[in-house]
């Protein structure tokens, strides 16, 4: 039995990626990685003394079962107002591969040993 995943690709204002990875706990992932970055969009332009400053960014990437996935991104998105000019953006990756999710495998293999012991 395989498991389908996506992947959701948020991208934050840095400090809001702990509020990310809540919301997508409460929704039933797991975790997630925290990546920083820096933005360069059409909300994020500003000057110091004629300098372009290039804002901090969260990436935040959250792998997780496909079944979840608007439950997830709907979270998400209500935690940090994605619906709002500059608050981020947020996007979905179908994942066509996995390797290491060794504990996903091990429950897989328990649940399907437990329904082949009750036939």
């Amino acid at each position: 039995m395989a498991i389908d995943y996506d992947l959701i690709v948020t991208i934050v204002s840095k400090g809001s990626a702990d509020d990310v990875v809540d919301a997508a706990k409460t929704a039933g992932a797991e975790g997630a990685t925290i990546i920083g970055g820096r933005g360069t969009g059409v909300h994020e332009h500003s000057k110091l003394f004629g300098m372009m400053i290039e804002p901090q960014k969260d990436i935040v990437l959250t792998l997780i079962p496909a079944n979840i996935t608007e439950k997830v991104l709907s979270s998400i998105s209500d935690a940090v107002g994605l619906e709002k000019p500059g608050k981020g953006i947020a996007f979905v990756l179908d994942v066509k591969r996995t390797a290491g999710i060794c504990h996903l495998c091990a429950e897989m293999l328990r649940l399907q040993d437990e329904g082949s012991s009750q036939d």
